[in-house]
């Protein structure tokens, strides 16, 4: 369902960097990072529940293919969900062209807190599971991914 009938559903990044460098400049770096955090646990946790996924408790290494089908290219496109596994009780998911750190120089510190939320939320719609997450490494300060690391909790 199209929610805008001339523009469509998408707008650019460029305006969501606005409002994420906005609310930094209002709420500080870690006020924000709280705010967008969350912001994404619930659009995550929605998302699963749209999709019918809630409780669904898939197989860890299938989360990827079921996210990336909602959020990447041919879904809402907040990033390209790699993979999902798990290393030891942790849960990995890796990522990357994500809108939090789309245009971000070599080095930079920001960051990826909404859609490390969305990807949270979902992971623990589908699960039912508690889990701590954290942005551990990131392709702007040369890693491979954006990657999230999901703890029980």
């Amino acid at each position: 369902m199209t929610t805008r009938q001339e523009l469509g559903d998408f707008n650019s990044i460029v305006c969501f960097k606005a409002v994420i460098t906005g609310v930094e400049d209002t709420l500080g770096t870690d006020g924000a990072a709280v705010v967008f955090t969350r912001a994404g646990k619930v659009r995550g946790h929605n998302l699963v529940a749209e999709l019918g996924l809630t409780d669904s408790n898939p197989s860890i290494d299938s989360v990827a293919g079921a996210l990336n089908a909602a959020i990447g290219k041919d879904g809402t496109r907040l990033c390209s969900v790699d993979r999902s596994y798990m290393d030891g009780e942790n849960v990995v998911v890796e990522t990357h062209e994500t809108v939090c750190m789309a245009g971000e120089q070599p080095g930079s510190t920001r960051e990826c807190t909404f859609t490390l939320g969305a990807v949270w939320g979902a992971l623990e719609a589908m699960t039912g599971k508690n889990y701590i997450g954290k942005h551990t490494e990131s392709i702007v300060r040369g890693g491979t991914s954006d990657k999230f690391v999901f703890t029980p909790f």
